[in-house]
């Protein structure tokens, strides 16, 4: 039986600027860093939380790997934990511009929450989604 996600791989132009942006604005623990940047390892990965991400240079994708693999054609949400306007005001300390929110959304668990979206530097969609200050206590 499925457990749940272990991990997501992403495909970004510019491995630098991705590793920068998650650890920088996200919070991102880097793995393999270093064996990466030795060229033992073809890519890295990050830790959000609970969740996995590994990050895959288009330049060179790591087999197997997606039928299309290309930047920014991900859409992820990540669970903010606390009120939602303090992952707004995270993002406008980094200059990120928020493209929408914050706007009712459902969450996986059936409750409702706040969530503002935004771009990474390869233009993937990314979402975070508080159950913090829910705009209604019901369940869909």
């Amino acid at each position: 039986m499925i457990k749940g996600f272990d991990h997501y791989a992403i495909t970004v132009a510019d491995m630098e600027a991705t590793l920068a942006f998650y650890r920088d604005v996200l919070g991102a623990e880097i793995l393999w860093e270093k064996q990466w940047r030795e060229g033992k390892m073809p890519v890295f990965s990050m830790q959000l939380g609970v969740n996995r991400m590994n990050v895959h240079p288009a330049s060179k994708p790591m087999s197997p790997h997606a039928r299309q693999p290309m930047p920014g054609s991900a859409d992820f949400c990540f669970r903010w934990e606390g009120p939602i306007a303090h992952a707004a005001a995270l993002l406008e300390k980094h200059g990120v511009a928020i493209e929408d929110g914050p706007v009712p959304r459902p969450a996986a668990d059936g409750n409702w929450g706040q969530s503002v979206y935004f771009r990474d530097p390869d233009g993937n969609l990314l979402e975070f989604l508080s159950t913090f200050e829910p705009p209604a206590q019901r369940r869909i």
